[in-house]
């Protein structure tokens, strides 16, 4: 996390949200509402600024509406999108309905409050399948998100072509895309056709692009967990609630 300079005042939205306690747009919903506390006291008015150095909080009201949001976890297939379809192209969101859950899994019933903020956090092309998430906790997506790189996400990518060990390092460390190097990342062979990526970014097809700058075509790539929740026994285009106790 970014360190901010203690004598520099800033919205107390945007320090909420540096702080992980909710997104901005949540913050303003809280302080519209008197649920933020600074050093102790409720606060009413949009866009004030505070201190970094002071003591910001979330009202009780405000936590127990925070553990009513619904995260869901979808295995999405090959010709879905997760944002924001291009007309022609399904959004993967469609897939949570009633018919697609897993079943005997735990949560509540699917209902228009299901879909209310519900946005994913994170990306996974329309080629490739696996675990995507959405959540109408903007604070969650924002730690998913985020370019901290804290989170892990693990792939199994099928390839063609051949790999010399040094290629092999350059996948671990030594590549960059779009004028930028790329963090470290674990690459190492399952079987002769298949790859283990773990990695803690997520830029634009970037598995892809890394195979193709040492000369591997990309055949299939499936996310198979995101942090400590793994996709598990989830079928392609089931989806499942977060459960509870159970963290990225």
């Amino acid at each position: 996390m970014t360190e901010l300079d203690p004598t520099v005042p800033l919205r107390l939205s945007k320090l909420l949200a540096h702080k992980g306690l909710c997104s901005r747009r949540e913050a303003d919903d809280f302080i519209s509402r008197g649920l933020v506390l600074v050093d102790g006291l409720p606060v009413t008015t949009l866009g004030v600024k505070v201190f970094p150095n002071q003591q910001v909080a979330l009202a009780p009201e405000a936590l127990g509406e925070q553990r009513l949001l619904a995260t869901i976890l979808v295995n999405k297939p090959v010709g879905y999108v997760s944002g924001q379809p291009e007309p022609g192209y399904r959004p993967a969101v469609e897939l949570i309905t009633p018919e697609r859950r897993m079943p005997s899994t735990p949560g509540p019933a699917v209902t228009r409050e299901t879909f209310v903020g519900l946005a994913p956090a994170g990306r996974l092309d329309i080629d490739s399948t696996g675990l995507l998430v959405f959540t109408q906790d903007g604070r969650l997506a924002r730690h998913l998100t985020g370019d901290q790189g804290e989170i892990e996400k693990e792939y199994l990518v099928r390839v063609e072509g051949t790999l010399e060990d040094k290629a092999l390092a350059l996948l671990q460390h030594g590549l960059e895309l779009d004028g930028r190097p790329l963090r470290p990342a674990r690459v190492e062979w399952i079987n002769r056709e298949q790859l283990r990526f773990v990695i803690r970014e997520g830029r634009k097809r970037q598995i892809r692009r890394m195979c193709d700058l040492i000369g591997l075509k990309v055949v299939g790539l499936k996310r198979v967990r995101i942090g400590q929740v793994m996709l598990g026994k989830l079928g392609e285009g089931e989806w499942r609630y977060l459960r509870p106790g159970e963290e990225f």
